[in-house]
This record gives structure tokens, sequence and C-alpha cells, in this order.
């Protein structure tokens, strides 16, 4: 069942998160609050196998991917991070959660979902699921100071 993230699960979402901080990018207690605070869309499957953070374009937040996005699109939905736990692959959960966001963005009048996927480190199971749910390339970045390197990717709703 997908459910808004509470106040309750930040613990946990912390702790799934940062586990995963190459990837998602670490996060501070407060951080994390900030983020479900600002979010267009915060939802998680079951006691914690999976959740989803995005914003649409009017999110106080100053992720240089975000900003990148910000920079070009007058409108959108942004996937700052989704994250299935090891134990909770293979269920459909990512799907599921982009499903969800698909529908409730489309319901808010909006037209694109937006992502980024490392390249460097690379994210290849990323990027094959992003392609196989309709994401095309639309851009690249170094940000970090060249610590990290980005694609950007688009779908239409």
């Amino acid at each position: 069942m997908i459910v808004p993230i509470r106040s309750e699960d930040e613990p946990a979402v912390l702790a799934l998160n940062n586990r995963h901080a190459e990837e998602l990018s670490w996060l501070e207690p407060g951080e994390l609050s900030h983020l479900v605070a600002q979010a267009f869309h915060a939802p998680r499957i079951g006691d914690l196998e999976a959740f989803l953070i995005a914003f649409d374009q009017n999110a106080d937040y100053d992720s240089p991917n975000f900003l990148w996005f910000k920079a070009r699109y007058p409108r959108f939905v942004y996937v700052d991070r989704i994250l299935v736990a090891p134990e909770a692959r293979g269920r459909g959960h990512a799907r599921s959660l982009y499903d969800d966001l698909f529908d409730r963005a489309k319901r808010a009048g909006h037209d694109v979902i937006v992502c980024e996927i490392n390249s460097d480190p690379p994210n290849p199971v990323s990027e094959a699921f992003h392609a196989a749910l309709g994401f095309s390339h639309v851009g690249d970045a170094v940000i970090h100071g060249g610590k990290k390197a980005v694609r950007y990717y688009a779908r239409s709703i």
C-alpha cells in the first residue's frame, strides 16, 4: 500500500537513504524533514520497503539538479530520490511509486516528470528502468566540484 511519509517514518527513511548515499546523496535529519515538507509527493510502501520524494517547480530546494530543470522547464515534477530496500526488490515497488506519481502529477495539471541518474559513478540499472518507463535523455552535468556526473531525463505524461 502506498501511503505518505509521516514524521514518525523519517528516522527509518533517513537510515535507508543514507545506506545508499552514493546513489542518492547523504541527508541529515533536518534536511530530510525539509524535503518531505517541500515535496509535491513523498510516499512510502509498507513499513519502509520503498520510498519516493518528488518536487514541483515551486519547491524551495537548492539541489543543482533541481535547479537545472527549473532553469529549463516552466512546470515539472522532479523526482529527487526513489529507493527500494534491497530485501524488497523485484516486487514492482519502483514502478508502483512511479505510476502513482504519474497519476498524481497528471491530476495536478503537470505534463512532464524529470529526474537525474548518475553517470559517474554509473547506474545502469536505473538507466534501464527509466528507459523502460519512457524517460528520454535531455542533458548532462558535472556537479559537486567535479565529483559526480549526471544525466538528465524527462518523460511526458
